[in-house]
């Protein structure tokens, strides 16, 4: 992606498509009986995606891995209640719908016979893709997530927004900073601080106990970072509750490692690709075949439709 100046859309691929698996009937199905409503629902959502927004690049990123074991070492509780079977080597097993495993290398076989560039890298999850495409970027960058974790990447000055999908993904908030401040109080940068202090049950991050969302934003604001707020804790003339105080002494451990498990990283080694939206499919002959014996249809149609348009 070496000097892209257009609008690169980075898609979160599986919060896309457990979306899609939840929003669309398990009764649409292959011939064979097959479900294939997360792969239909994916397609539909990219095709809504690139008419309403227009993005001149586009990734699908992948968890290569769910839960990299770097993170887990640092805060074992990580992820640890998604964990349906542990492995002696790679990626433990993600507990996930058992209608909905099979469709995903039907999914990334569709992705790749289109041409849409699909990254997954070993050893990291999709956010951390998200992050390092999002940080070489020199043009502006929508991100399309249902995790609010990748607030943490919001930045005005480079035209850098989360797009949350609220309903499938015709009504999406957009997300820049002027919403997070409203919201939570805090900008982009601050958002993962913010993350780190209140916890995040959902991946089994304890947080500090007793700071909540607001205390944490109230914090923020005070002491500017999760560094200032723990230099405030060294320095009895700061307004820290002893509460808070005591709290905060207490979770070092917790703070010190947090930080890394929290911030998306920024330097995975990414693999040269293409991203540069197709107008026609990469290889039209298999595109042809997986919509025969998966039965995509008009999902699949309105997609090429989509994309042979941008060519006018």
């Amino acid at each position: 992606m070496r000097g892209v100046t257009g609008r690169l859309m980075l898609l979160d691929t599986a919060s896309l498509y457990f979306r899609a698996y939840f929003g669309v009937p398990d009764s649409v199905r292959a011939p064979d009986g097959t479900p294939v409503n997360a792969v239909r629902g994916l397609l539909e959502f990219i095709d809504r995606l690139v008419k309403d927004h227009r993005p001149d690049e586009l990734v699908a990123c992948m968890d290569a891995d769910w839960r990299p074991q770097w993170r887990v070492d640092l805060i074992p509780s990580y992820k640890a209640h998604r964990v349906a079977e542990e492995r002696e080597s790679g990626p433990d097993e993600e507990e996930v719908p058992d209608t909905l495993s099979p469709q995903v290398p039907i999914i990334e076989a569709v992705l790749d016979a289109l041409g849409i560039a699909r990254v997954g890298v070993a050893g990291y999850e999709a956010d951390d893709v998200i992050g390092t495409f999002t940080g070489r970027a020199k043009g502006p960058v929508d991100i399309v997530t249902g995790d609010r974790d990748l607030y943490q990447l919001v930045d005005d000055a480079r035209g850098v927004r989360v797009l949350y999908p609220l309903k499938g993904v015709g009504s999406l908030q957009l997300t820049d900073e002027a919403w997070l401040r409203e919201k939570y109080g805090v900008d982009g940068r601050g958002y993962a601080d913010l993350a780190l202090l209140r916890g995040d049950p959902s991946d089994g991050l304890p947080g500090v106990p007793g700071i909540g969302e607001k205390t944490a934003a109230k914090l923020l604001a005070e002491f500017g970072d999760l560094a200032g707020i723990m230099a405030a804790v060294d320095d009895p003339k700061t307004k820290l509750t002893p509460s808070q105080r005591r709290r905060l002494d207490e979770s070092r451990p917790y703070v010190a490692v947090a930080p890394k498990v929290v911030r998306v990283a920024d330097d995975v080694p990414l693999p040269e690709v293409t991203t540069a939206l197709p107008s026609a499919p990469r290889d039209g002959g298999t595109l042809e075949a997986l919509a025969a014996r998966w039965g995509l249809g008009g999902s699949l149609q309105r997609l090429l439709t989509t994309l042979a348009a941008r060519r006018a």
